[in-house]
């Protein structure tokens, strides 16, 4: 009898084990988001977009052509959104209080100090590092220095979220992928802002500016890694502890990455003797590198790649309803947050580079940043160049209209 006795055990056991795991993705929230995915491009591919149904004459010509390409790309955008709503990521209900908290002060300061009428003024211009470091690397087809120095940022005295801030003890230190031209010493550089989640791998980050192109142009190629990434996380790699329910943390990110950033530029000058220096971002990158275009009037060029503008705006789009109840209840993710994060808004600041030197590409199937965030930040940017692709978010990489833009934008301002 022992023998079937165990194997009656082991069988409830087995049941109770897929009964458990069939319970645990249906709690799971990026269930949800990947069984609604393919409804909601099917719904967004209907719709047309707003840009193609924009009255105005300039933004119609941005017009999206329903494809099957174009809807496996925004698919696979949709299914990008979900695997971000990682159980861990989602926040507790007791999160919402003390950010709502943080946003009411934060907005009380900033508008005591100016900062909501003069976003620019809360920035402080940083000075060049003096304790780089550089160690010599290669990866497959590309050799480059992984430098570091300090980052020297620190949120202003009496903003909420200074100590939690700080208290990222790996973030203090910038860290980049530096990867000059080979053959003769070059004076001209392409810095290079990265996505949210890259900044793990040097490989994977210099493959994605395209290095060795640009080296076989003469150009150098720096990838600065953005706060909370790869080397600089706390516990985790992605940079998630960079996107919570806290707007006021995720503003000091922005912060501190339009920091770096310039004090990235400022070492190029003064230890590379940089004569011609250009900016391009992708995504979140783009975000920090427009910031930055507002602040640094001597760059040769900026590219805003699928740029995210409001990241507000996205945190209410991406948010599922439970989330935005609470964060509607606490006042997290409205006006206040809007106003707050005008500091680090591309979209409150006059950009300093020339408009003929201002390049945008974007995907009009994009359903991350999606494509209204760049046609915002196109019209504020007085419409410079604009290379809009028949894509999603993603697919950037093999677009041949971003390529060509990206292209333009280096041999008028940047080959030597």
């Amino acid at each position: 009898m022992g023998a079937p006795v165990r194997l009656a055990s082991a069988s409830r056991g087995l049941v109770a084990a897929v009964q458990d795991t069939a319970l645990g993705v249906t709690r799971d929230p990026r269930t949800a988001r990947v069984l609604r995915a393919g409804p909601r491009v099917g719904s967004f591919l209907l719709k047309g977009g707003r840009a193609g149904r924009s009255a105005d004459p300039d933004e119609a010509l941005f017009s999206m052509r329903p494809s099957p390409l174009l809807a496996l790309e925004a698919l696979v955008d949709e299914v990008l959104i979900a695997i971000f709503h990682h159980p861990d990521l989602v926040p507790a209900d007791d999160d919402f209080a003390p950010a709502g908290e943080d946003v009411t002060r934060a907005h009380e300061l900033f508008a005591a100090r100016g900062w909501l009428t003069d976003p620019a003024s809360y920035h402080e211009s940083p000075p060049s590092p003096d304790d780089e470091r550089a160690r010599h690397a290669r990866v497959p087809g590309i050799g480059y220095d992984r430098l570091s120095f300090t980052s020297g940022y620190e949120p202003h005295a009496g903003e909420p979220g200074r100590e939690r801030w700080l208290s990222h003890e790996a973030n203090r230190t910038v860290h980049a992928w530096v990867s000059p031209a080979p053959g003769r010493a070059h004076r001209t550089w392409l810095v290079c802002a990265p996505g949210f989640g890259m900044g793990t791998h040097a490989f994977v980050d210099l493959r994605a500016f395209r290095t060795p192109a640009l080296h076989g142009k003469g150009i150098n190629v720096a990838v600065p890694v953005l706060p909370l990434h790869g080397p600089r996380a706390s516990g985790r790699l992605r940079g998630e502890d960079l996107m919570t329910i806290d707007m006021v943390d995720s503003l000091h990110g922005i912060a501190q990455a339009v920091w770096d950033v310039r004090r990235l530029i400022g070492w190029l000058r003064v230890s590379q003797r940089a004569e011609r220096i250009g900016l391009i971002g992708y995504s979140f990158g783009a975000l920090v590198a427009s910031v930055v275009a507002a602040l640094e009037a001597d760059l040769a060029c900026v590219v805003a790649g699928i740029p995210l503008v409001d990241l507000p705006e996205m945190f209410r789009l991406h948010s599922g309803p439970h989330v935005a109840e609470l964060a509607e209840a606490h006042g997290v993710m409205g006006t206040l947050a809007d106003d707050v994060h005008r500091v680090v808004s591309p979209l409150a600041m006059p950009c300093r580079v020339p408009l003929e030197r201002r390049y945008i590409f974007a995907g009009l199937g994009d359903r991350m940043s999606t494509f209204d965030q760049a046609l915002r930040l196109w019209n504020h940017w007085d419409r410079p160049a604009m290379g809009a692709y028949q894509g999603g978010h993603v697919g950037f990489f093999w677009s041949m209209t971003a390529r060509r833009l990206v292209n333009e934008a280096i041999e008028a301002w940047l080959v030597p």
